[in-house]
């Protein structure tokens, strides 16, 4: 079941096409990641589907009674507040009763890892604390969509592993679609990718149906010294290149399959320290999609 269907989504602002005719679909508990280079139109397409922006053409179909939570690239807090104070106001504006919301705010803030520093004010936050809470404002009502617009941009590598973490945890239950320009962080939590340029949709799918179509499988083969390496290249009978003590051999649809490899590094006796078959990082994806390169 989508809890969200978009269909020929536009926005403009005077002359600009932010984002022209946009079309997808949001399963029910799936992760979404929204990918583009800056100006591509993610924040755009983000506020308004969360209803901050009005859309100038398009339609935009929500499950019935769906609750919404949004994390703005750049959130906003009060710095005379505390912690706890700012979630449970954003709680009861989020339709929370009054006689719940700070509980459910000390819940959330403990699930963000903000539940230490829920009684100290925002003011002496830091800029990852900061993105925390913003995250905590943004799912203190349980929604069961979560837009957020580069949750983890402003953390730091831990910081960044502890909210994927927590963000995988409220799969199934939640759907997320989120926009992000840390790419590993598209691969290990994904099951739909939108490739934004120019506020047009430009590619989509899953991450293995992305890679089926830009992949270009190669195999790796790293040896003990550029020796090897340089002989392997002259001898094998497959196009390939060096790279340091390591060769890189494209694998066609003629092959070669990794038994043939195998095959010719036994015959020619070469010393291999390690042989491995490699697809597309989404880095990779992007600059071929969205960078044209």
């Amino acid at each position: 079941m989508n809890v969200l269907e978009v269909r020929s989504l536009t926005k403009r602002f005077g002359t600009e096409q932010a984002v022209d005719g946009l079309g997808f679909e949001l399963a029910e508990g799936s992760a979404t990641a929204l990918i583009g280079p800056n100006g591509a139109g993610k924040t755009t397409t983000l506020s308004m589907l969360a209803g901050l922006l009005e859309a100038t053409a398009g339609e935009i179909q929500r499950k019935k009674n769906l609750s919404i939570g949004f994390l703005p690239q750049y959130p906003r807090f009060f710095p005379w507040l505390t912690a706890l104070e700012f979630t449970e106001m954003a709680a009861k504006l989020s339709g929370v009763d009054s006689k719940k919301a700070r509980q459910q705010a000390e819940r959330t803030l403990g699930f963000v890892g903000l539940g230490q520093v829920a009684n100290k004010k925002i003011g002496g936050f830091s800029g990852g604390m900061k993105q925390r809470l913003g995250l905590a404002q943004a799912m203190v009502h349980q929604p069961s969509l979560l837009l957020l617009d580069e949750p983890i941009s402003s953390l730091d590598p831990t910081g960044r592993r502890e909210v994927m973490e927590l963000l995988k945890s409220l799969l199934g239950q939640t759907t997320i679609l989120y926009s992000t320009h840390i790419l590993n962080d598209a691969e290990e939590m994904t099951d739909q990718l939108l490739f934004l340029q120019n506020g047009r949709l430009v590619e989509h799918g899953s991450l293995s149906q992305v890679r089926s179509r830009y992949a270009d499988p190669q195999i790796r083969i790293r040896f003990e010294n550029t020796n090897a390496a340089e002989r392997f290249v002259r001898e094998s009978p497959w196009p390939s290149a060096v790279q340091g003590t390591a060769v890189i051999v494209p694998v066609k649809a003629e092959g070669p399959i990794m038994q043939d490899v195998f095959r010719f590094l036994s015959v020619k006796s070469l010393p291999v320290v390690g042989v491995e078959q490699q697809t597309a990082s989404l880095e990779d994806i992007f600059l071929k999609v969205v960078a044209g390169k």
